[in-house]
């Protein structure tokens, strides 16, 4: 059992010293849920966010030697891969599926369109969660179409499942909502669901603003995956910005002259005129020092 849940811890990027320090605290049988608590209040980093941290203590090497540290080499290989400026991706499996089958069937199609969606967008950290109990063969209260589509993902590297098993009879399934928003959270990603997971905004501050600014609600649309232009609202930041970590400020458009070449205000006008490209828009104090400083420039050249 210890060795179980070291190894899982592990995996999500924890280091050995503070989950043994944890398990020696809470005992052998303490559940998941409880380790990944007190590792949190430890304050407890993944390496991959400890990494992320230290670029800053970087060590100046002196001009034409020709020593390189791991550490530069990691950043030259960040800069260069273009992946690494679309933020990762966290997908709740069980909502995307649900939603895909109406509310009726747990299609895993929907799931894997989802994938499909940010792999052709160039996204290489995607993650789906769905509960362990999904293996199970389907049943008449819970249908499940193209089941096999789970087990390929599965083997890809992109499915992981959330645990649960069954006590004399019933079953006991672990809260996947907390998985997928942790993950997200400690990766710095985008949740992938229309569920507003307003249980967990009351149970942590700090990921009511996460999950109030990351999350990439989606729709359906004749077996199409179609996230909003929009995430945020009409005056947020476009889906392309949302989904990346450098966002791109638009380019000024200039607002054509609604008058065009009837036009009477001459310069003083603020719209844009393609008649004249090469006209500086100069407000009428501009024009009055442009005219001012000629002849004062005249008369110094006379003296």
């Amino acid at each position: 059992v210890h060795q179980s849940k070291l190894d899982f811890f592990c995996k999500l990027g924890y280091g050995k010293q503070d989950i043994c320090k944890v398990l020696e605290n809470l005992g052998q049988e303490a559940l998941e849920d409880d380790v990944l608590k007190e590792l949190i209040r430890m304050g407890s980093k993944p390496q991959a966010l400890e990494s992320q941290a230290q670029p800053s203590s970087l060590k100046l090497v002196a001009r034409g030697s020709c020593s390189t540290t791991p550490a530069s080499k990691w950043l030259g290989e960040e800069e260069s891969d273009s992946s690494s400026y679309l933020r990762p991706i966290v997908i709740d499996g069980s909502n995307v599926a649900m939603s895909h089958g109406n509310k009726e069937v747990f299609s895993c199609w929907g799931i894997q369109l989802a994938v499909d969606w940010f792999r052709e967008r160039g996204h290489t950290y995607i993650k789906v969660f769905v509960p362990l109990w999904r293996k199970e063969p389907p049943r008449q209260d819970s249908p499940i179409a193209d089941q096999h589509i789970l087990e390929e993902l599965e083997k890809q590297s992109i499915l992981v499942y959330t645990p649960s098993r069954k006590v004399k009879g019933k079953r006991v399934v672990c809260y996947d909502d907390r998985y997928i928003v942790k993950v997200a959270y400690e990766k710095d990603g985008v949740i992938v669901s229309n569920d507003h997971y307003r249980d967990l905004q009351n149970e942590n501050p700090e990921w009511k603003w996460f999950i109030e600014q990351r999350l990439l609600m989606y729709s359906f649309v004749s077996n199409r995956f179609m996230p909003p232009d929009d995430p945020l609202g009409r005056h947020g930041p476009s889906l392309n910005n949302f989904l990346s970590k450098k966002p791109v400020l638009p380019e000024p458009k200039w607002q054509p002259c609604p008058y065009g070449k009837k036009c009477t205000y001459g310069n003083k006008c603020k719209f844009y005129h393609p008649e004249r490209p090469h006209q500086a828009q100069l407000s009428v104090a501009d024009e009055l020092r442009a005219k001012i400083k000629v002849p004062l420039n005249l008369v110094k050249e006379e003296k």
